[in-house]
């Protein structure tokens, strides 16, 4: 009985004569892995990243926060540090995250509607939930 490739086993290897031989380098390039689905894994990753739905104050909340508002407009030149909660909306989906700001308040923009931080934090009155600082006793 005859072994399959009996009859060409002992053959020497075949050398083109048109084609140079691929360096090694280049041969094992052929077998590298590679990202079939690019930035599958980042969708993946950001459908799973989890925000927070904005609260909606009540009346009485909004009054609260307005008189103490007013009482940092009233002042402004002690630059009290006051710590703002305020909502940030995300970029990429619904909802957001809540962040608080820790810092003294520069100045209060009432026509755009911002409480500017000395550190540059801009936020916007309509998301803050909360203010928080010594300045306001039992407000």
């Amino acid at each position: 009985m005859t072994k399959d490739y009996d009859d060409i086993i002992h053959l020497p290897h075949h050398v083109s004569a048109a084609h140079p031989p691929m360096s090694i380098i280049d041969r094992a390039a052929q077998f590298s892995p590679f990202a079939a689905l690019t930035g599958h894994a980042g969708a993946i990753k950001e459908t799973a990243r989890l925000t927070d739905e904005r609260i909606e104050l009540d009346e009485s909340m909004k009054d609260i926060l307005g008189n103490k508002l007013q009482v940092i407009a009233d002042r402004l030149k002690e630059r009290p540090e006051i710590a703002i909660t305020y909502f940030q909306p995300d970029a990429k989906k619904n909802g957001g995250a809540y962040v608080t700001a820790t810092s003294t308040v520069k100045k209060m923009d009432n026509h755009e509607q911002v409480v500017v931080m000395t550190d540059g934090t801009v936020i916007p009155i309509d998301e803050i939930i909360s203010i928080d600082g010594q300045i306001f006793g039992t407000i």
